[in-house]
């Protein structure tokens, strides 16, 4: 009931007057975000995606590229593999191979890893563009865990912005989410849509998750720039980030996980199929 309200109040806000609060400029960000995924499905575009691990040392320890051709979908992107470059260190030698779920040994940490970090982070099957749904509290769904504050109106690289400061709601119910985010979205004052958001975790891990499993994650946080293609189609352009990852037995990685999307191509569904079917 409470999405639906903010679905309702965007749609009223949206045709009546401008928004004048942060509540108001949240409201139409949210029923924006709806109508440009919606607009989303009309487009066929590249996406690059790397992930990179460090040691402690600061020698890379397994990587990958993969590219591929994103078709229009209902509920999803559907994704198909165009080209995959991976390769990880073994007895200081550096080893390639072309399958994103290869295992070289039957422990593979930094595999199993790497692999779930690009399913969850940038595959995420709830979105329609890959990127973790939870990851950016932008669509009514989300906003309605978290609460705004305008800090100012300013300029950033030629546009005139919003900057909106948020925060886990406080006394909401969060569900089970994993990890709650605090961080900064620049909004476009005219068109009402996400030009930049900055995110960080809003809590560490507990003590006691750490001491179970074993698990410290420090630096966690994500950054994600939109670009205007057409009238009310907005893409995520680029999306990133860097973090630690400490385990048991020593374990220890820096990750930086970048994802960017490019050539853009407005189709209908025949020239869709068409244009998937000559990109392999």
């Amino acid at each position: 009931m409470m999405v639906l309200g903010w679905v309702l109040l965007a749609a009223f806000t949206a045709e009546s007057f401008p928004p004048t609060g942060v509540t108001a400029i949240m409201v139409k960000v949210a029923a924006n975000q709806q109508a440009a995924r919606d607009a989303r499905q009309n487009y066929v575009y590249r996406q690059e995606q790397s992930i990179r691990m460090r040691r402690a040392n600061g020698k890379v320890a397994r990587e990958l590229h993969a590219d591929y051709v994103v078709t229009p979908g209902k509920d999803s992107a559907d994704k198909q593999l165009a080209k995959f470059e991976g390769k990880y260190e073994s007895k200081g030698k550096y080893v390639a191979y072309d399958q994103p779920d290869f295992r070289y040994k039957g422990l593979d940490l930094d595999g199993d890893l790497i692999q779930d970090m690009a399913q969850d982070m940038m595959n995420d099957g709830q979105s329609r563009d890959g990127i973790g749904h939870d990851l950016f509290p932008l669509t009514a769904e989300e906003q309605a865990k978290y609460e705004f504050r305008l800090v100012r109106t300013e300029e950033y690289r030629g546009q005139k912005v919003y900057r909106v400061a948020f925060q886990p709601r406080r006394g909401a119910d969060h569900g089970e989410d994993d990890f709650l985010w605090k961080g900064e979205a620049l909004i476009d004052t005219e068109e009402y849509q996400p030009v930049l958001v900055t995110t960080s975790m809003a809590k560490k891990i507990p003590t006691a998750v750490k001491v179970l499993l074993g698990t410290d994650i420090k630096g966690l946080g994500f950054s994600i720039a939109y670009k205007k293609f057409a009238d009310g189609v907005w893409f995520p352009v680029s999306y990133g980030g860097e973090f630690q990852v400490r385990g048991l037995f020593f374990y220890k990685r820096s990750i930086s996980v970048a994802m960017a999307n490019s050539d853009f191509r407005k189709t209908d569904v025949k020239s869709t199929l068409v244009y998937a079917a000559d990109a392999h």
